[in-house]
């Protein structure tokens, strides 16, 4: 059996998420394909993000970019309404969790003076490790819910496939999204690339879908799924059961869930048939393949 490893926001549980450390990290550690998530600022630049406003638990402010910037402080303020400039003044490589419990406090190695990278920097960090094996794994952070927050999704999905393709990255990379409305966009702009439908519970309505409703198809999660344009179904692991996993595999549709951290679940997943999964500790799940004798990711090293 294969299936693949995919690093979440690089490796979350490790390193701070959707950072150059954490990027890094997980090329080192070996990996499949590293997931990261991407958002437009006011100056049009793609900057990693996994929220649409400025986390208070991801990043923290610094200083303004200028003496008497009225948009100072940053922490909380939408990431479209803020320049370049303004988002790397953050600190983002030391987490700073609302609850003493948080789930990453004692796996994840602060990197103090780390700043929000662009995705440029991103692809540029993967050439010089030369892992051209490794696939991109972009997620458009796009809430078709919240348009005041989210940018133009047309604009947003030409942005992000002329940025791959300018690296010559368009060919190892795939398109992620909850807003299945980019799928649709990507599958008419690069048909080739492969797009990856994500689906949890909360958006499981025509908001979120393209104007698809589930019930239409009987709630057939998978073919909703291809009619989208996706040619993988990415759901929350809470939703993964043998009837999701036969439905996809009529619809030859592969399935890789999110995110999955512990190895008894992946276990279970990869016994449904899953094609990989989605996590914050890849050197947990290197070690669940290794011991089921699967083939495991080779670590990437800097070149130049």
């Amino acid at each position: 059996m294969h299936a693949e490893i995919h690093g979440h926001r690089g490796a979350r549980g490790l390193r701070p998420e959707n950072t150059l450390p954490g990027f890094a990290h997980a090329l080192e550690l070996g990996v499949d394909a590293l997931e990261l998530d991407v958002a437009l600022t006011a100056d049009r630049r793609l900057v990693l993000t996994h929220d649409l406003t400025v986390s208070a638990v991801t990043s923290a402010d610094t200083r303004p970019v200028r003496h008497g910037d009225p948009l100072f402080p940053y922490v909380g303020r939408p990431v479209g309404e803020l320049t370049l400039a303004q988002l790397r003044t953050l600190e983002c490589g030391i987490r700073l969790p609302r609850h003493p419990e948080d789930r990453f406090a004692g796996t994840q190695t602060p990197m103090p003076n780390t700043r929000m990278p662009t995705l440029g920097a991103v692809l540029g960090l993967v050439d010089a490790y030369g892992a051209d094996g490794v696939r991109l794994h972009v997620e458009l952070k796009s809430d078709p819910t919240r348009p005041e927050l989210s940018a133009d999704p047309r604009e947003f999905t030409e942005m992000v496939i002329a940025e791959l393709d300018r690296h010559h990255r368009l060919g190892g990379a795939a398109i992620l999204s909850f807003d299945w409305r980019i799928l649709d966009i990507a599958r008419s702009l690069s048909p080739a690339t492969q797009r990856y439908a994500l689906i949890e519970r909360a958006t499981m309505d025509s908001a979120w879908l393209n104007g698809l409703r589930l019930e239409d198809f009987d709630g057939d999660l998978p073919a909703a799924a291809v009619a989208a344009g996706g040619t993988t179904l990415s759901p929350d692991h809470v939703l993964m059961e043998e009837e999701l996993a036969r439905r996809a595999e009529k619809a030859e549709l592969p399935l890789v869930p999110w995110t999955v951290n512990a190895p008894e679940r992946a276990a279970e997943l990869l016994d449904l048939g899953v094609a990989g999964v989605v996590t914050d500790y890849p050197d947990r799940m290197r070690a669940l393949w290794a011991d089921r004798g699967m083939r495991v990711p080779a670590p990437a090293t800097p070149m130049r």
